[in-house]
């Protein structure tokens, strides 16, 4: 059987994508040289967390549990799951409590891996009670600075782009009706979010 070439359209073709490869592999390894060489982060770490002792112990807990085959926690993990860094600026404790022990009464709805054996993390709500309450205390200590996309506030200042969106499709009528959160004071923005997500 004789090889058959390749027709003109298919050379073309193929050069093209040879060379989209080649411009791939260049614009990758010079923003790797850009950012290593750079004197700060490219993205600016915007969650953060302080673990007290139990927070300590439920993340050795969370790590043994192997959470981290769904979810990301300390940077770390799969984001199969919930991205968990920085959820406690979004629930409290005893909300993250009361879901770790009954996912789906929390929710009032069914959950897609925790609830109910066979589910997947079905495990997580039978686990001795005080692994439970170390794993909501590391969970509620994993905080998102004002602004990030895991905070439930958005940036404090104006914004161009939050600014047009709100004209865009925010009715007239909301203006009088809701204030902007973007003007409270950071500080007690911090202490009424502590109670939040009840």
């Amino acid at each position: 059987m004789a090889k058959q070439s390749l027709k003109q359209g298919e050379k073309v073709l193929f050069g093209i994508a040879i060379i989209f490869g080649i411009a791939a592999i260049i614009g990758y390894s010079v923003m790797e040289g850009v950012r290593r060489n750079m004197d700060k982060p490219m993205f600016g770490v915007k969650t953060h967390f302080d673990l007290t002792e139990q927070g300590q112990r439920g993340s050795e807990i969370f790590r043994k549990q192997h959470c981290t085959s769904c979810h990301r926690a300390l940077r770390n993990g799969t984001n199969m799951g919930l991205s968990l860094d920085g959820v406690g600026s979004k629930r409290s404790r005893d909300w993250l409590l009361r879901f770790l022990r009954d996912p789906e009464a929390t929710y009032e709805a069914k959950t897609v891996d925790h609830g109910y054996a066979p589910k997947e993390a079905a495990y997580v709500a039978s686990l001795p009670s005080a692994d439970i309450d170390a794993l909501a205390t590391f969970i509620s200590e994993l905080k998102a600075d004002r602004g990030s996309s895991s905070a439930p506030e958005p940036p404090s200042g104006r914004s161009e782009f939050i600014d047009s969106m709100v004209g865009t499709f925010a009715p007239k009528e909301w203006k009088d009706k809701f204030h902007d959160v973007r003007e409270d004071d950071p500080q007690n923005q911090q202490s009424s979010g502590d109670n939040s997500g009840q």
